[in-house]
């Protein structure tokens, strides 16, 4: 909410200028609201005193990275809204602190948290693990230099374990910055900024990117497309390039109707130096998260999947196709031979290249209620033009276990 250099240095200068920020820069936790998550205000609340008056919608100074989630389960009217954060006076002066309140606006004063402190300088993501019941913390450690991604967890908000790794990058050019985490269809999804430090002459050197992954226990991650953005950045480079050409860091999703909505800060400029940062949203599709494509356009796509188990008939797969689409679905034997084949039903007007991906259910041919038994098959999608999200239907993962 304060930093020297920014407000002494006019924006029409900050292109020839290194930005360096000064002790006495001062960061805070801010309000505010939105009837249609468009159109925002900043009220006045009258907490915190900032330049001579309370004329603002600051919550607290002097915190870093502040993560704040309404507890749903929680019975104490008190507590529904529970807060972590980072007390930061100054680098090497700082120490981690909770709260709690009743409207999500007045906490009172911070509680500072005992125990072993993770750096934590970072979005500090906080939620109720639905398997366990116990709150977790995803915040950040250093391991040689880099940033990781690490967990704490606590049973009553206040007492928090050790810090523990459950995420790196590939080295320097790849470290893991923070992590948002969110649960879908029972499955840890993550949205990682990736910042890239080590080679200075690398076009994205200093950047921040976007990343998708996922996890089945919170202990161990993986990216869901190694390398690939989840949100794109802007073109161009500061001082002329878009509003989010430097750095992305991102929100857990807000579900409206059949979409996700991600809120995200777009910062116009490198990490490490002078950039001006804007709220912004992106959106998908519900389940239409990656997809499997054509790597080659002039050649037919072929994906086997591993062996299930089918109790049913019943197959439906969720693609985007083209106008020139083309998807037949196969049943294989145990021996790989074709047991059955079908083909998705036909497209609405919505699926089009660019449009809607639609579940479509599969249409067997002649003669598969003779020949069907219950029992182990893979399946073997051929498809061109088409985008395949998923499928879903009678069956079951063979071999698979979460624990």
């Amino acid at each position: 909410i304060y930093d020297s250099d920014s407000a002494g240095t006019p924006l029409e200068k900050r292109g020839e200028k290194k930005y360096t920020p000064g002790p006495e820069r001062i960061t805070g936790l801010c309000y505010a609201c939105s009837k249609d998550g468009i159109h925002w205000e900043k009220p006045e609340l009258g907490i915190v005193e900032f330049e001579g008056n309370r004329k603002n919608n600051i919550l607290f100074s002097y915190v870093h990275g502040t993560g704040v989630f309404l507890d749903e389960e929680e019975k104490d009217p008190d507590k529904r809204y529970k807060l972590v954060t980072k007390v930061d006076y100054a680098p090497g002066c700082g120490y981690m602190a909770v709260g709690f309140s009743r409207d999500g606006i007045h906490f009172g004063e911070l509680r500072k948290w005992t125990g072993r402190q993770p750096q934590a300088d970072t979005h500090n993501f906080v939620f109720r693990d639905h398997r366990t019941g116990r709150f977790v913390l995803i915040t950040r450690i250093w391991r040689n230099g880099q940033r990781i991604a690490a967990k704490c967890e606590s049973s009553d908000f206040i007492n928090w374990s050790d810090p523990v790794e459950i995420f790196r990058g590939r080295g320097f050019e790849d470290q893991i910055y923070s992590m948002p985490v969110f649960v879908y269809n029972g499955i840890y999804m993550g949205i990682p900024s990736v910042y890239h430090e080590g080679d200075v002459t690398e076009e994205n050197y200093d950047t921040v990117d976007l990343r998708l992954a996922y996890s089945v226990n919170l202990d161990n991650w993986e990216e869901a497309v190694i390398g690939e953005n989840f949100i794109e950045r802007g073109s161009g480079n500061y001082p002329e390039g878009e509003f989010d050409c430097g750095c992305i860091y991102a929100a857990a999703p807000v579900p409206e109707g059949k979409r996700l909505y991600f809120y995200y800060m777009g910062g116009n400029g490198r990490h490490t130096g002078f950039r001006e940062t804007s709220f912004s949203r992106g959106c998908l599709e519900k389940d239409c998260f990656v997809y499997y494509g054509q790597k080659n356009k002039a050649q037919e796509a072929v994906l086997t999947t591993n062996p299930f188990f089918f109790y049913g008939k019943n197959l439906s797969v969720l693609v985007r196709a083209g106008e020139e689409s083309s998807v037949a679905v196969e049943v294989l034997d145990n021996e790989g031979c074709v047991h059955i084949k079908g083909k998705p039903g036909q497209r609405t007007e919505n699926e089009t290249e660019g449009g809607s991906a639609e579940w479509r259910k599969v249409v067997w041919e002649e003669g598969f209620g003779n020949e069907w038994k219950p029992g182990i098959h893979t399946l073997r999608i051929r498809f061109s033009q088409t985008q395949v999200y998923g499928i879903e239907g009678d069956l079951e993962l063979i071999g698979i276990r979460y624990e």
